[in-house]
């Protein structure tokens, strides 16, 4: 099975802080499909982890950052292997959110 157009740029779009930028720069030219739906996904989970960082940095709700975090660390590792097995799956629940959300990112 041949591996789809744009895999080398979806796996890029996992590496953590600059994967994404990446990613989405070396997509605008080509535009493939794969890499777009990839880079969508990675840019919600690094919205979760952004989220994570808010809740860490109240004392109230330091331990519901950390479970957010372990959550969308959780969800990386799970769409990286995605990527690499060439599908199109990603967060449960809100893969598909995240792909109507972030038509900017197309």
């Amino acid at each position: 099975m041949t591996p789809p157009e744009g895999k080398n740029t979806a796996l890029l779009a996992y590496i953590p802080f600059v994967g994404f930028l990446i990613a989405f720069t070396v997509n605008s030219d080509d535009k493939h499909p794969f890499a777009t739906w990839h880079t969508k996904n990675m840019f919600g989970i690094f919205i979760l982890y952004f989220v994570a960082l808010v809740f860490q940095s109240n004392d109230d709700y330091y331990t519901l950052g950390d479970i957010i975090w372990v959550i969308a660390t959780v969800l990386w590792i799970y769409s990286f292997i995605m990527a690499y097995r060439n599908n199109e799956k990603g967060v449960p629940f809100l893969g598909d959110k995240f792909q109507k959300w972030f038509k900017f990112l197309n």
